[in-house]
């Protein structure tokens, strides 16, 4: 889950994103003309040079798309190459080792139980036997997955097809780790965001896991239904001030005490000079630059917190462990996309 970023963006921008990605077929230098306004061509980089992150929403739906439709092709293509070893249909291989492995019907105690929590009033006799279909398509489903997963893993499958990347500067951010590591993780994140509170604790144990190997970087991104949101990350930047940004975010997320007073104790916890903080946040002295964070996220169609991006590539949402894992380790095996250097 994640928490949603409300009215970002406009119908014009919509309908220009989605104009660019059906241009799909676009020379990759960019040289080619996308526009014509009058009389004047518009090539994609003369595009992108004026809206650099306007095509990263766009271009990941479409790699996620393709993604999915690659992922159905090799799944029917493992099916189909098995049924030909064994000589059978496709519908023959399923009934052989996915229908023939289902159990009988339910008892009629089981399915009066999910019968009970059903949104309907029709009596039980009337939908008994469509709830009967209904399970047995869930099992098989199921089953099915399954038998396909272990078609996979006896498979060599490699799928070439590479993630659009978006290449955006993570000036007037704060960072820590190593400035030329091999790999950037930029987060997009809000104090007040449970989600994001949830994903701190995963960040601490890659940059534990990782250490030397990651720059990681922090953009405020603060939601408007957060009421202590905006005033949060400006007392973190406040802190950043005095050389210690890093300090107050992570105490901001252990804690998730926002409120004005709590993040002025929290100045006085930390030894910053409370007089130079508290000027500082109640001036909104930094409120510009919390502002500028939260503009390239609405830029970038960032729909919600934590969002990610890892050297370029765009996560919209939260990332497990795993997942996380799983892509910078790949970016460590082909490493070269890294972002601009941060404020440290």
């Amino acid at each position: 889950m994640i928490t949603r970023l409300l009215n970002y963006g406009s119908l014009v921008s919509v309908l220009c994103v989605s104009a660019f990605a059906a241009s799909s077929d676009v020379s990759s230098d960019g040289a080619t003309p996308v526009l014509e306004i009058n009389g004047t061509k518009i090539t994609l980089s003369q595009f992108e040079q004026k809206q650099p992150s306007a095509l990263v929403k766009a271009r990941n739906t479409f790699y996620d798309s393709e993604k999915r439709a690659l992922t159905a092709y090799v799944d029917q293509y493992l099916l189909e190459e098995q049924a030909n070893k064994e000589n059978l249909t496709v519908d023959q291989l399923l009934d052989k080792h996915v229908k023939s492995t289902l159990p009988g019907d339910p008892s009629e105690e089981a399915l009066k139980v999910y019968y009970e929590g059903l949104n309907t009033k029709e009596p039980f006799d009337k939908v008994r036997g469509q709830i009967i279909d209904h399970l047995h398509d869930l099992r098989f489903e199921k089953a099915k997955a399954a038998y396909v997963q272990s078609l996979h893993d006896q498979a060599t499958v490699n799928v070439l097809l590479t993630q659009p990347r978006a290449t955006l500067s993570s000036k007037e951010s704060y960072a820590r780790g190593e400035a030329n590591a091999p790999v950037t993780v930029i987060e997009y994140a809000d104090y007040e965001c449970p989600y994001c509170q949830q994903q701190q604790p995963i960040l601490d144990k890659i940059e534990a896991e990782y250490d030397g190997k990651l720059n990681m970087v922090y953009k405020d991104t603060p939601l408007p239904m957060h009421a202590h949101a905006e005033k949060a990350a400006e007392a973190a930047r406040c802190a950043g001030a005095q050389g210690k940004f890093w300090e107050y975010h992570d105490q901001l997320f252990k804690t998730k005490q926002l409120q004005m007073q709590q993040l002025k104790d929290l100045a006085v916890t930390l030894k910053l000079d409370t007089d130079a903080f508290n000027k500082c946040l109640d001036s909104g002295e930094l409120a510009a630059k919390v502002k500028d964070n939260l503009n390239e996220a609405t830029a970038l169609q960032v729909e919600g917190t934590p969002s990610f991006l890892i050297n370029g590539r765009f996560f919209n949402g939260g990332l497990t462990y795993d997942e996380m894992k799983k892509v910078i380790d790949e970016e460590l095996k082909a490493p070269g996309h890294t972002s601009d250097t941060a404020t440290r």
